[in-house]
């Protein structure tokens, strides 16, 4: 009786350890909130399993008591971060199938309130930080001769609004890498998606991932920050400009898993409505139009 329990205890656990090496693995940066935490679930909750990196994996409590679900330390300003936590989510689940480049940070304020080290830290975050993962986990995907990289930007990668230049030119600079790489990756069978959410997703984005920077001293500049900060709220209040991260999570899946060459995902309908006007108007006619709307 002993043999036989202890024999069919084997069996449930081989067939755990079969399950688990035959599910597909997706590698998620900036996981303890927002877009990066909702994706993990979603993703879990469909039978992958999650690599869900933070800074702070001391804080976190759910993600832990997910059979699927590895939660590891990783801050993309920090390189030996990166090179471990791919090394240990490789070895915990054996083979990693997809990226998702989530971590970053918004900023708002006029460029001459802005410190040097806030300008070098827009883009260490946004633009550096997502390089350095991608050169990480690329040579994986190569290995495995499959992959897909789904790197998180914004529509503020296509259209620009005021007090808006230093996040806008980090995540133009995503929009340029992303598909300048994806040539390259295309010929080793790894597919590059972008995401591109709407301007007002309802996350922590305006909270702690959000960085202002004005100067009160700089009284000039009073009457179009004054503008500008009201229409923003006025914005943010407004459903048809907000969404959920659900959404997004739901979009970066279909990314995942659709099989097809699509390369952007825009969520949103201001992000579509928005972006379709600068393409079918011209860049000059829609500064116009943002300049007559945020006045």
């Amino acid at each position: 009786m002993f043999g036989r329990m202890l024999s069919e205890s084997l069996i449930e656990i081989i067939k755990f350890d079969l399950e688990e090496f035959f599910m597909k693995t997706i590698f998620i940066t900036g996981a303890s909130s927002g877009i990066g935490r909702a994706a993990a679930k979603h993703f879990a909750e469909r039978g992958w399993n999650v690599v869900a990196t933070m800074r702070t994996p001391e804080n976190e409590t759910e993600f832990l008591k997910m059979n699927n679900i590895l939660v590891l330390r990783l801050d993309v300003e920090k390189k030996d971060t990166i090179q471990n936590a791919v090394a240990e989510g490789i070895q915990r689940f054996g083979k990693i199938e997809a990226l998702l480049n989530n971590a970053g940070y918004g900023t708002i304020g006029i460029l001459e309130a802005a410190t040097e080290e806030q300008i070098r830290r827009q883009f260490e975050v946004n633009v550096f930080g997502l390089i350095n993962m991608t050169k990480a986990i690329v040579p994986h995907f190569r290995s495995n001769q499959e992959g897909v990289l789904i790197n998180i930007s914004s529509m503020a990668g296509k259209v620009t609004f005021p007090s808006m230049s230093l996040y806008h030119s980090s995540k133009f600079a995503v929009e340029g890498f992303s598909e300048g790489l994806a040539y390259e990756l295309a010929s080793q069978n790894i597919k590059v998606k972008l995401i591109e959410p709407g301007a007002t997703i309802n996350t922590d984005f305006g909270g702690r991932s959000m960085e202002l920077y004005f100067d009160e001293s700089l009284t000039d500049y009073k009457p179009f920050t004054a503008a500008f900060l009201s229409k923003l709220v006025e914005m943010q209040k407004d459903p048809a400009y907000t969404s959920t991260p659900e959404i997004v999570a739901e979009t970066i899946y279909q990314a995942a898993t659709d099989g097809t060459n699509q390369f952007r995902y825009v969520i949103g309908e201001n992000a579509k409505t928005l972006i379709n006007m600068k393409e079918s108007l011209g860049g000059e006619e829609y500064m116009k139009f943002i300049t007559q709307h945020f006045s």
